[in-house]
């Protein structure tokens, strides 16, 4: 097996797209804590993304099209953050934790 034509098969981006998103799955369930959460969303994001260049570049006929998709998701997970880091500092400034186990007045 050559390495050198490694790159040039969607199989390799989109294994590591679908390891990319297992990998966040699993970080939302085995979390404790807030900030583990966020990051383990960022990594689904970050698989979304890949998909979207994977089939960009290999089978979209308009070049543009899967960027700008990439561009919003961007966008998105840029907003998501402020607004969850935001959440995060006043959850920790009422319950001084980020231990999602801790928030009991959250249940609903």
């Amino acid at each position: 097996m050559n390495l050198a034509h490694l790159p040039d098969q969607p199989g390799v981006y989109l294994a590591l797209a679908a390891f990319l998103l297992s990998a966040g799955i699993y970080g939302l369930i085995r979390r404790r804590t807030l900030i583990g959460m966020l990051i383990s969303g960022e990594l689904i994001f970050s698989a979304a993304a890949l998909n979207f260049m994977t089939v960009n570049r290999f089978m979209a006929p308009n070049p543009a099209v899967g960027q700008i998709f990439v561009l919003f998701i961007m966008g998105l997970a840029a907003a998501e953050v402020a607004i969850a880091l935001s959440i995060i500092i006043a959850v920790y400034r009422n319950y001084r934790s980020i231990h999602s186990q801790e928030l009991s007045e959250l249940n609903g």
